[in-house]
């Protein structure tokens, strides 16, 4: 099967142990992602993210539904002021120690993967951000941080 892209969602950012969460959904459904599943997702989402050091209390996440029974959760957090903290959880996917099928059932696989190239979209714009809104400026702007996402569409063809 060639490869295509997928849709792209941006649902509002939410607070979680304290962090602003900015949120990307990916999948090929134009549905979306399963309410069970996205329950799922961010019922688990506080074990991904890292005590707070200081830096402005910020993280985005890619949950992204596959095309078969997987389901994934990347969740993103700035620390030390300019690095990038990473934790991901996966569902369904028996390859990667998934006790089931369950595409709601996750578990915090420990793998040193980051992301698919569906996954990856997001990193680069919210790096821009950051860069933008957090760091550039003389006084750090969260809030605008928080309002600039990757726009929805797909996860590629952005030219």
């Amino acid at each position: 099967m060639p490869f295509s892209e997928k849709l792209l969602t941006v649902p509002p950012p939410i607070e979680v142990a304290g962090r602003h969460v900015k949120r990307y959904h990916v999948t090929a459904d134009p549905a979306g992602i399963a309410p069970e599943v996205e329950k799922a997702a961010y019922e688990i989402l506080p074990d991904l993210l890292p005590e707070p050091d200081g830096t402005p209390p910020a993280a985005f996440v890619v949950l992204h539904r596959g095309g078969d029974d997987g389901a994934y959760l990347n969740a993103y957090s700035w620390v030390w002021d300019n690095v990038l903290h990473f934790k991901g959880a996966a569902a369904g996917q028996p390859v990667l120690g998934c006790p089931d099928r369950d595409p709601a059932h996750f578990v915090t696989p420990d793998l040193p993967w980051i992301g698919c190239v569906w996954e990856l979209p997001p990193i680069l714009h919210e790096r821009d951000a950051w860069v933008r809104h957090l760091l550039a400026p003389e006084v750090p702007d969260l809030k605008a941080y928080l309002a600039d996402s990757l726009p929805p569409g797909t996860t590629g063809d952005r030219t």
